[in-house]
């Protein structure tokens, strides 16, 4: 088999797996708007309107699928005043989580993210994949002197 195979990492808090994972993979909405994302860039804001505007999706199918992504970690959303046809109104913005950006990167072909976008990612799966790694192995009362060899060897 000469097919390329990627590994891929996500940490999903425990108690929230089957409600994160249901929630992207149960309609092809979710996919949709992260797929939206990795178009424009995995760090930027994106304007509710945009996404509403790009979709063929109902408003209230747009807007749900918005609110489940926002309160299980996969999205932040932000408010803020901007100037339209002279007068001042609030838009509403989303940006990816650490959390969302993991499956931006499952979902995303290889050269649809920049240099930089993957860069980002990596670091930040091994700053968590690390902290995670240095919990358990506290709890299991594993010498650091030996994460700390295997590491080291590893960078060689």
């Amino acid at each position: 088999m000469s097919e390329k195979l990627y590994p891929y990492v996500i940490f999903l808090p425990a108690e929230k797996k089957q409600n994160i994972l249901r929630a992207i993979f149960r309609s092809k909405v979710p996919i949709d708007i992260l797929q939206y994302f990795i178009s424009k860039g995995i760090s930027q804001k994106i304007y509710q309107k945009n996404l509403i505007d790009t979709f063929s999706y109902s408003n209230k199918t747009v807007i749900e699928r918005l609110k489940d992504l926002t309160n299980l970690g996969i999205l932040t959303e932000g408010m803020e005043k901007v100037e339209s046809d002279g007068r001042k109104v609030w838009v509403k913005h989303y940006v990816l989580t650490d959390l969302g950006k993991w499956f931006a990167l499952l979902l995303a072909q290889e050269d649809a993210l920049s240099r930089e976008e993957k860069v980002e990612i990596i670091q930040s799966v091994l700053r968590s994949y690390l902290k995670w790694l240095k919990e358990l192995l506290e709890k299991l009362a594993v010498k650091r002197e030996i994460i700390e060899e295997i590491f080291q060897d590893a960078m060689k």
